[in-house]
């Protein structure tokens, strides 16, 4: 039998075109739940460092109804602090953070030293197509459909667009003319 672990893996398997990608395991910071994993591709889609977590769709949350997520963060850089970032975030968050589409994260601080940004905001991943990572059944067979995992993207962003969202919405923002996985871009607003 096929794990959970497994079919999603597959699943990122079938996306990467086969390549080999590196694991970060992020210790777990809840009793009785797994740790979170930092699943990095170097170059995917060309040009960009691609992490994927796995471990957020272990949590509950009241707004994970018939899915729930994982994170995928693409960049326009090689620095693999942003890769460990992800991850920390996925557990520290997971649970508490319903990661839809609109919400921001204040990191708090400079992500990595190269860039100014210090928060994330969170919607579709633009980086693939959406049926590549939307819908991934990682239920038992027999259970098919009781356990989906849809792939929120996660974008570096500055402090002033983190406000701009929060009080205009992402749908807003998203107009403004902005570079997503430029990680040195000057802010949009």
């Amino acid at each position: 039998m096929t794990s959970r672990v497994e079919k999603y893996l597959a699943r990122l398997d079938r996306l990467s075109g086969g390549r080999e990608p590196r694991f970060f395991p992020v210790e777990s910071t809840r009793q009785g739940l797994r740790g979170v994993t930092a699943i990095v591709y170097d170059d995917l889609p060309r040009g960009l460092l691609t992490t994927f977590t796995y471990g957020v769709s272990l949590a509950t949350h009241p707004d994970w109804r018939h899915c729930s997520p994982e994170l995928c963060l693409s960049v326009r850089s090689e620095d693999e602090i942003w890769a460990h970032a992800a991850g920390f975030l996925a557990e520290q968050l997971r649970g508490t953070c319903p990661f839809g589409p609109g919400d921001t994260v204040d990191f708090g601080e400079r992500i990595v030293p190269e860039s100014a940004m210090t928060g994330f905001c969170v919607f579709e991943p633009v980086a693939f197509a959406r049926e590549d990572c939307s819908a991934i059944d990682v239920g038992v067979p027999g259970h098919e459909g009781h356990d989906v995992i849809a792939v929120q993207g996660l974008y570096p962003i500055h402090e002033v667009e983190r406000q701009f969202i929060n009080a205009y919405g992402i749908d807003v923002f998203r107009q403004q003319v902005w570079e997503p996985f430029d990680v040195l871009r000057a802010p949009a607003v």
